[in-house]
């Protein structure tokens, strides 16, 4: 007895190949996309985790200002170790960004981003207390190249934000004070809500 034998023709196995290259094309295409938008969420979480820790170290050290009174220079005459700009903040704290290897009661600190070449971004100085000018003879403790934003704003006793605070002209601290924070990794901008944090003795 004899049986048709039948296969796939040459043009059948063609089209069967391209049909099935056609498709591997198509689900590699969308593997590649996928990927890139898995590595796209990732640098932006990484990005956003790093401008809020940032944010978080000052908010500490913030939280912590204390009203400290002593010269600021090689003067007799004392004064209230505080002030601040848009850009630029200086303080005395309880909680220093980073402590020293002994304990400490008191720490100068300032806060600032730095436009210099050999340390652009975020520049943490600090100075232990009681020290002949505090601020001015700070060491740099940190500095971080992509922090390209650093705003302050303060409180004052109605409520008000102003953009700096001078205390020979008020005579205390702020009641709050407000952080903006920004950084660039890689080209990504990322820029946090500006942070509020009350200062315990703010009115003192």
């Amino acid at each position: 007895m004899k049986r048709d034998a039948r296969g796939f023709t040459l043009l059948e196995l063609l089209i069967a190949l391209a049909i099935v290259g056609a498709l591997l094309v198509i689900a590699f295409g969308g593997m590649r996309v996928a990927l890139a938008a898995w590595r796209k969420g990732e640098d932006r979480a990484e990005a956003h985790q790093h401008v809020r820790s940032i944010a978080l170290v000052l908010a500490r050290s913030i939280s912590a200002t204390y009203p400290y009174t002593a010269p600021r220079e090689q003067g007799p005459t004392p004064s209230l170790l505080f002030g601040g700009t848009a850009t630029r903040l200086e303080l005395v704290t309880q909680t220093a960004p980073y402590p020293a290897s002994i304990p400490v009661a008191f720490t100068a600190v300032v806060f600032e981003v730095s436009t210099k070449e050999d340390r652009p971004g975020l520049v943490i100085r600090q100075r232990v207390l009681p020290n002949r000018n505090p601020f001015t003879d700070a060491e740099v403790a940190f500095n971080d190249p992509t922090v390209v934003e650093l705003s302050f704003s303060y409180m004052d006793e109605g409520g008000a934000w102003q953009d700096s605070w001078d205390t020979e002209q008020r005579k205390n601290l702020p009641r709050a004070i407000r952080i903006g924070v920004g950084t660039r990794i890689g080209g990504r901008a990322e820029t946090l809500p500006p942070l509020t944090v009350s200062l315990r003795v703010g009115t003192e």
